[in-house]
């Protein structure tokens, strides 16, 4: 072989090692593109000490929709509409009413109660058009206008979609306007509410504020429990004075409802108020750092509530008698499951609970089923039906065990706005009446 034939058949050996070597060890990966600061968590979103909420269910959505889950990335999209819509709304103050409360400092909340009307024309000499009589399940439009009642109710809702979008996606507007409305409301000492509910549901020309006037915060109240926990999840705008001063601000409202008269009563209630106290309690107690008080809350209702309050057939008798007797029904479970929900953060499983009769949050829930899945009427009396109003409901049970639920899910309807169950999987009141 001559040397020019050597040294050819030498680099074709070359050339044929080098490929076999350029196929065999894959290319360097090109450089990471840089993550915004407030996406750098995203994978391994921190858990929120939420009170109702789960927690650890909500960092394991987040990490699914950082993977693009396209059933959650639906569900995202439903709650950023609603959290934008809240961008160019609030804040709002307990101070710009246009009368003070009773008391005269227009720093304590005042509201009128939704079903009482005047019965006399008004006139200088009778301005309200007193006295007041009540009709059950009908709204007076009054309770909207001069009050504080419609703002507090945009003050949850905002907050609660605001801090949920931003925990989601990670975007500071959402962040931000949610620390503005909770400041304006509870903290900047020219705007902020008094901790207490002194003058809620006042009917004119006869009581300054009566006991149930608390469930104007206990129906929605914790869902701003678990928004300022949202936040203290490293959120911009919500500084740690801010965390400090709010927690001094829930402090002082759960001592105001452990140790008022008002308080007191709605304790003694035996409908959904006595469930909807506990429920506000012990999220309270639980956002407060006395975890043994939510235990003992969720524990006690079991005779407490459970026991008188639901039938052996799942029936509420009690919800039964009203004119809306769908809503109050569906109304009293919001309070029972997000009961259950904050039981499962101090080691109570409220789901499990039989009573003597057989009573149990599971029938109660079943007993809802034929309604909710619109297999049957509802066989009560019910001034305007929703049949949407079952749905968190049964996705609760559904997610607690009963596999009557789960069969009856795919059968809900939808409630207005969308699904979020499985952004916030925490029963709210998706009908629109309260009182």
């Amino acid at each position: 072989m001559s040397a020019r034939t050597r040294i050819g058949a030498l680099l074709t050996a070359t050339a044929a090692v080098a490929a076999v070597l350029v196929t065999a060890v894959p290319a360097a990966p090109a450089p990471a593109a840089p993550v915004a600061p407030e996406f750098a968590a995203a994978a391994k979103p921190k858990v929120p000490d939420t009170a109702v909420l789960d927690g650890s269910r909500l960092a394991d959505a987040k990490r699914r929709l950082d993977r693009g889950d396209p059933q959650l990335r639906r569900a995202l999209g439903d709650l950023t509409a609603r959290a934008d819509k809240w961008l160019g709304k609030g804040p709002w103050t307990v101070v710009d009413k246009p009368k003070p409360a009773p008391g005269g400092d227009p720093h304590d909340y005042l509201s009128q109660a939704p079903y009482w009307w005047p019965t006399k024309p008004k006139t200088p000499d009778n301005p309200w058009g007193c006295p007041y009589e009540q009709r059950d399940g009908e709204r007076n439009p009054e309770v909207d206008t001069g009050t504080d009642r419609r703002d507090v109710e945009n003050v949850f809702d905002s907050t609660y979609e605001l801090s949920l979008a931003w925990y989601y996606t990670g975007d500071k507007k959402y962040a931000e306007h949610a620390a503005k409305v909770l400041r304006t409301w509870f903290l900047d000492p020219a705007t902020r509410m008094n901790p207490n509910l002194d003058h809620g549901q006042f009917i004119p020309c006869k009581y300054d504020g009566r006991a149930i006037g608390i469930i104007d915060f206990s129906q929605s109240y914790t869902s701003v429990v678990d928004a300022i926990a949202l936040l203290g999840a490293g959120a911009p705008g919500w500084t740690k004075s801010d965390r400090t001063k709010m927690t001094s601000w829930t402090k002082s409202f759960q001592k105001w409802l452990v140790n008022s008269d008002f308080g007191k009563q709605e304790a003694a209630a035996k409908n959904n108020h006595g469930t909807f106290y506990d429920m506000q309690l012990a999220a309270l107690a639980y956002a407060n750092g006395d975890k043994a008080l939510a235990r003992k809350t969720v524990l006690n209702a079991r005779a407490k509530r459970i026991d008188p309050q639901i039938a052996a057939d799942g029936s509420q008798p009690q919800e039964l008698t009203r004119t809306r007797s769908w809503h109050y029904s569906t109304f009293d479970l919001v309070a029972y499951t997000r009961l259950a929900d904050i039981g499962k953060r101090v080691g109570v499983n409220l789901w499990a609970y039989e009573g003597s009769d057989g009573q149990s949050l599971f029938k109660a829930v079943d007993y809802l089923l034929p309604a909710a899945t619109g297999a049957a009427k509802w066989p009560h009396p019910e001034l305007e039906f929703f049949r949407f109003a079952a749905s968190d409901i049964v996705h609760a049970a559904a997610d607690a065990g009963s596999a009557t639920a789960k069969a009856a899910v795919p059968k809900l309807e939808t409630p207005p706005g969308g699904d979020l169950w499985a952004l916030r999987p925490a029963a709210e009141q998706l009908d629109s009446i309260a009182g």
